[in-house]
């Protein structure tokens, strides 16, 4: 996905360029945004959520999971597009 800096022009012309640009290797390389995000809380998010769903599964009963799959599927049919 494009970042927000690498903008493409509306103008045509400039457009054109900074494809000729792109395809020859010739474009300026757009600036790497530094990661602020707290990493211990990442790797302590991770940790939990790849436990969480299969906690959640081997605690329920199959009859419980039947019920909630149901509920799951009424709410996805029930939506009007």
């Amino acid at each position: 996905m494009p970042s927000r800096v690498s903008k493409r022009p509306r103008d045509p012309n400039q457009l054109a360029w900074q494809i000729v640009q792109e395809a020859t290797g010739q474009a300026p390389k757009a600036p790497e945004v530094p990661d602020t995000r707290n990493q211990a809380a990442l790797a302590l998010s991770r940790l939990g959520a790849s436990k969480g769903g299969l906690a959640r599964a081997a605690a329920l009963s199959p009859a419980k999971r039947k019920a909630i799959a149901k509920k799951a599927v009424a709410a996805r049919w029930a939506k009007k597009r």
